[in-house]
């Protein structure tokens, strides 16, 4: 998976492509009120802060900087002014961008504002298991059993994947992304950080896992010859720290003042662009926290040295 994805020539890094906008549509593209709803995240961050003279937005996995383009274009200008955006990627920076975001490989340390993961972990290389052993996977798709676990992975099932050790149950051994993400927080010295993703919890781990690939815009099997994405869903119980919560992205969403409610019909007889305008807007708002679709992406939220958000859940 690491080899398919980011070593020469992987998936993510492949120099001349299409990015990932090219294979799969994220909440980031399908409507720009996503961006604008973060925007309002940094602002509500921003005032928990004290209003810093830095104010740093950190974007992990951040594409070709879609999200920060949009956050930048929809925050106040007071709060632009003293914005330190960061995208944090592997993949090389792209030829036209933002000049204030500055492109590293690593969240930057000791920033303070907000870290803002959105589809990353789920991209974070992990292992699979079956029947207590590893799964060995070729780069043509070909799976054969590998080793038993060693003593951390099987630890990590034994707290996280009830019935892991069944016969014929596959799971997905997430201590890699705990690790990234414990990693990414600790960068942070007072702010927010957000992970979001496809995710199950420990009470709902599916049977057979969820290893997937994408490939312009259609589900295809997970062969790690990096032609394709390569993805699993994430526990983000596991991953998530002291103080954090976990929330569907309708319920983060909601809070942020996203709404798919329907403009009022008078509106289209009194200024009927504007009716039109809102229509569309609820219709975005509606795809963004649909039930059984994106709403139900999990959002994990850790405040580090700042009260939790949203103040009530």
């Amino acid at each position: 998976m690491e080899a398919a994805l980011y070593g020469p020539d992987g998936f993510y890094v492949r120099p001349g492509g299409p990015g990932p906008a090219g294979h799969f549509r994220t909440s980031v593209h399908a409507s720009p009120l996503y961006a604008g709803a973060v925007a309002r995240l940094l602002v509500h961050v921003d005032e928990e802060l004290g209003r810093p003279e830095r104010l740093d937005l950190v974007d992990v996995g951040a594409g070709r900087g879609e999200l920060l383009t949009g956050v930048l274009a929809a925050l106040p200008d007071e709060v632009a002014a003293r914005v330190r955006p960061y995208a944090v990627e592997r993949a090389a920076e792209p030829g036209a961008r933002d000049p204030r975001v500055r492109w590293v490989a690593e969240p930057p340390e000791g920033t303070t504002g907000l870290l803002f993961a959105n589809e990353w972990l789920d991209n974070v290389p992990l292992d699979l298991a079956e029947d207590g052993r590893y799964v060995l996977v070729s780069p043509d798709g070909t799976e054969s059993p590998g080793g038993p676990l060693d003593a951390a992975d099987r630890a990590w099932l034994e707290r996280w994947w009830p019935g892991a050790g069944e016969e014929g149950r596959r799971s997905e051994i997430g201590r890699t992304r705990d690790e990234a993400w414990a990693a990414a927080v600790a960068t942070l010295e007072r702010g927010l950080a957000v992970a979001v993703d496809y995710a199950h919890t420990r009470a709902a781990r599916p049977p057979y896992g969820t290893l997937t690939g994408f490939r312009e815009g259609r589900e295809v099997p997970p062969v790690p010859d990096g032609d394709r994405d390569v993805t699993a869903h994430v526990a983000l119980d596991a991953c998530a720290g002291p103080g954090a919560r976990l929330l569907t992205q309708r319920e983060a969403l909601t809070a942020l003042g996203v709404s798919g409610a329907r403009p009022p019909l008078a509106l289209a007889s009194t200024d009927p662009v504007g009716y039109v305008r809102a229509l569309s807007a609820a219709g975005e708002a509606a795809e963004l926290t649909a039930r059984g679709g994106l709403g139900d992406f999990g959002w994990l939220v850790q405040p580090v040295g700042i009260p939790a958000w949203p103040a009530v859940v």
